[in-house]
Parts: C-alpha cells; structure tokens; sequence
C-alpha cells in the first residue's frame, strides 16, 4: 500500500469548516446525531477495518486489513494498516514505515480542518451536507444509508456511509475522489471502552531497533 492511501483514510476522517448540519435532511441530522452521541460515551474503542481502493480506468483493485484505536476525548489514535502504523498522544504524531524502519515524528495540527483520525465517527458534524437514501437489508440487518458532500472544494466528490440501524454505528464507508479512485472501509468489528493503557498512543523507538528517527517538528 502507497503511503498516500492512509493518508486518504486520515482525510476521510477530518473535520472540515462549515457549520454543524448545515443545509442537511432532517432524517441524516437524525441518524448522524445518534451515532454521534453514542460514540462520545465510550472512553477507547477499538475498530477492525478492511480497505479497499478501486480505480478501473487505471486497473487499480487493492485490499488491506487494518486496526484503530481512538481516545477521542484527548485527540489520542492509533491506526495500522498494511506497513504503516499512525499514532499520537495528542500533541506529537509518530508516522511508522515498517519495512524502511523509518519514524517521522510531526506537531499535532489543531486547526478546525486539520487531519486526525481521532475525528473518525464525527467528521460529518461540520463541513458537510448530506442526504438520507433510505434503509437496505443485508444478512439479516436493517443498514440506514447517507450520502455527504462536502461544503467547501476537497480533493473528495462524495461519501457513503452505511449506518447500522440497531447499534447506531457506521458499518461501511465509500469515498469517491476527483481522480476517479473509489475508497471503501468496511468495520469488521467494533469494541466499544477497550482497556488499553496510554502507551498504545506513543512511538517507543527501544521497541524499534535501529529505526531511523526523522523529526519534522
């Protein structure tokens, strides 16, 4: 996986400016206000994800299996997938490349539209509008399916997500970008209030022999 593909799943997880449910259909503000509330009464919650980036006209089909950890209420995350790994303890961010052993370390930027997957179940609080498509029925659930976009020109055109009725948590997610690439996160599974200690959202370089440590701050 390019390192430019996580780098789209931090930007799928942004904020963005604008203003809280704007210009949005009453039944999305609904759904998206519910997930929103419950997620923000968990302390750590763990998510398994697949992801997936298609781009037929280029002949691009990839599939790679990741983990999060967020402790939203500190801006604190933890994100691993394919040969990379992302973490902060909310100040400092430690952006791993495993097979060049390679650590970068960067300041936190707390900008309103700033990139962090500690916003990863609230991004589309602000920035957005969005649509309610209706609800679909897959193996025996019932799935609430909404459509964004964004208030202000990103490199993205539109979002899916596909919320589960019951749980009140978002199951799938399809991103479509202005180059033709189709991103799709599907949660595999979600552990709500997970005991991890703080060291989960630092970068031990004792842990990493030899690594080669680049500080960009």
């Amino acid at each position: 996986m390019k390192r430019l593909n996580i780098l789209m799943l931090i930007m799928f997880f942004a904020t963005t400016i604008g203003s809280a449910f704007a210009q949005s259909d009453a039944v999305a503000k609904s759904i998206l206000a519910g997930v929103s509330k419950k997620y923000k009464s968990y302390s750590v919650v763990k998510a398994d994800f697949s992801y997936t980036l298609k781009n037929p006209q280029a002949n691009i089909n990839e599939t790679q299996s990741g983990t999060l950890f967020v402790k939203s209420s500190q801006n604190k995350y933890k994100v691993k997938v394919g040969g990379q790994e992302l973490i902060s303890n909310g100040q400092v961010q430690w952006t791993y490349l495993k097979n060049d052993n390679e650590v970068q370390i960067s300041e936190i930027d707390n900008s309103s539209d700033a990139l962090n997957p500690a916003k990863i179940f609230t991004m589309y609080e602000k920035g957005f509008k969005y649509v309610y498509l209706g609800d679909t029925k897959l193996n025996g659930r019932v799935y609430q399916n909404i459509e964004l976009a964004p208030l202000q020109t990103r490199s993205f055109s539109k979002i899916k997500l596909r919320v589960d009725k019951v749980n009140k948590q978002i199951s799938n997610i399809v991103v479509n970008d202005k180059n033709g690439n189709v991103y799709t996160y599907s949660i595999k599974s979600f552990t709500p209030n997970v005991n991890v200690s703080d060291a989960t959202f630092t970068f031990d370089p004792k842990a990493h022999a030899g690594v080669d440590i680049v500080d960009l701050r």
